[in-house]
């Protein structure tokens, strides 16, 4: 078992966790996280195609970090009784791993996409498979707190958001919850960082393959809309787009307004919607992905086209930390009762 204790102070209470698919760059930006927050102890790290190899060889940005940790093949029985685990797993790669280890660890943290929807008849038209445990789908809540937070208290199993669903879901829902638009023919245009393909090599997101180049992909089809629609409750054409970036998300939506707002009116109804909440920033300026860059936040602002007729709704997060892991610390610490805020850095690298 490999076992590290970070060089900073810990909180008396301490929560030994564990990450399965711990090579990828959710897994990556995990264990950055976790060298930062008060009270997680990474006792193991599990990444099969890098088994035996030491994470600083792999991620040279977390050898002060971790300078001995190494990548183990997964073995449930290295991961059982810890009081959390993350999966950094490939989409319909995790219910194995939850077979093995729900209700036998604190909590399961799922980053994939096993059990986001709530409907198991919506996995073979989105994803191609049959889900092999539609029982379970009831009992890992959403995991984006701030459009549903209680259901996260002490749960054994979260399903944490897709990237496109939280820029999405966060920029609409205060505004479908609020009865201010029409939930049929939305539309959401958003831009992605490659980072958000994974590290595996792939011919269309080399460097130059990637470089100044912008596409749309998934047209009409992309696995995220009923993620997005589920989220929102608003009927969604949803269209993804490749950014020349590593990293980052912005997402444009566009929604009939079902009453007279203004530009005011709306961000008034993101800013009350959001009075609360650590990780949003609304402000009236567009928002940059790069202020967002390393951060747990997300940035939101408004617009109303009275010309048109449409509200726009613009959200900007970093697709690994609020749209991936960040967001699964988020949920983590709700789950196991610590401070919500704990390691999760609210302010962007600039320049």
């Amino acid at each position: 078992m490999n076992t590290h204790t970070g060089t900073h102070e810990r909180a008396a209470a301490q929560a030994r966790i564990g990450i399965v698919g711990a090579s990828g760059y959710t897994g990556a930006e995990l264990l950055r996280l976790a060298a930062a927050h008060p009270s997680f102890d990474v006792i193991a790290v599990a990444g099969d195609t890098q088994a035996g190899a030491a994470v600083r060889d792999l991620y040279p940005s977390l050898a002060a970090a971790y300078g001995e940790l190494r990548y183990c093949a997964y073995d449930p029985d290295v991961f059982v009784g810890l009081d959390a685990v993350f999966l950094g797993l490939p989409h319909m790669a995790s219910a194995p791993v939850v077979a093995d280890l729900y209700k036998r660890v604190g909590c399961v943290i799922d980053l994939g996409s096993d059990f986001r929807l709530t409907d198991a008849s919506l996995y073979p038209q989105w994803y191609g498979a049959q889900h092999p445990m539609p029982e379970l789908l009831g009992e890992f809540p959403y995991g984006l707190p701030e459009l549903g937070r209680e259901a996260l208290r002490g749960a054994a199993g979260i399903a944490v958001p897709g990237c496109y669903p939280t820029a999405a879901a966060l920029a609409l829902a205060p505004f479908a919850r609020g009865g201010h638009i029409s939930v049929s023919g939305v539309v959401v245009d958003a831009a992605s960082g490659v980072s958000g393909a994974g590290r595996a090599p792939k011919p269309n997101t080399t460097f130059s393959a990637v470089d100044g180049d912008f596409v749309a992909y998934g047209l009409l089809d992309h696995r995220h809309t009923p993620e997005i629609e589920q989220a929102t409750g608003c009927q969604v054409l949803f269209t993804p787009h490749l950014a020349p970036m590593a990293r980052g998300i912005l997402a444009t939506c566009y929604a009939r307004p079902s009453e007279g707002l203004t530009t005011d009116d709306a961000l008034g109804v993101l800013a009350d919607f959001y009075a609360d909440e650590p990780f949003v920033v609304v402000h009236r300026d567009a928002p940059h992905t790069k202020a967002t860059l390393g951060a747990n936040t997300c940035h939101l602002s408004a617009r109303v086209d009275t010309r048109t007729g449409w509200l726009v709704v613009l959200s900007a997060i970093d697709n690994l930390v609020k749209g991936a892991s960040g967001g699964a610390v988020q949920c983590a610490n709700i789950a196991l009762g610590l401070p919500e805020t704990a390691g999760l850095p609210t302010t962007g690298l600039m320049p």
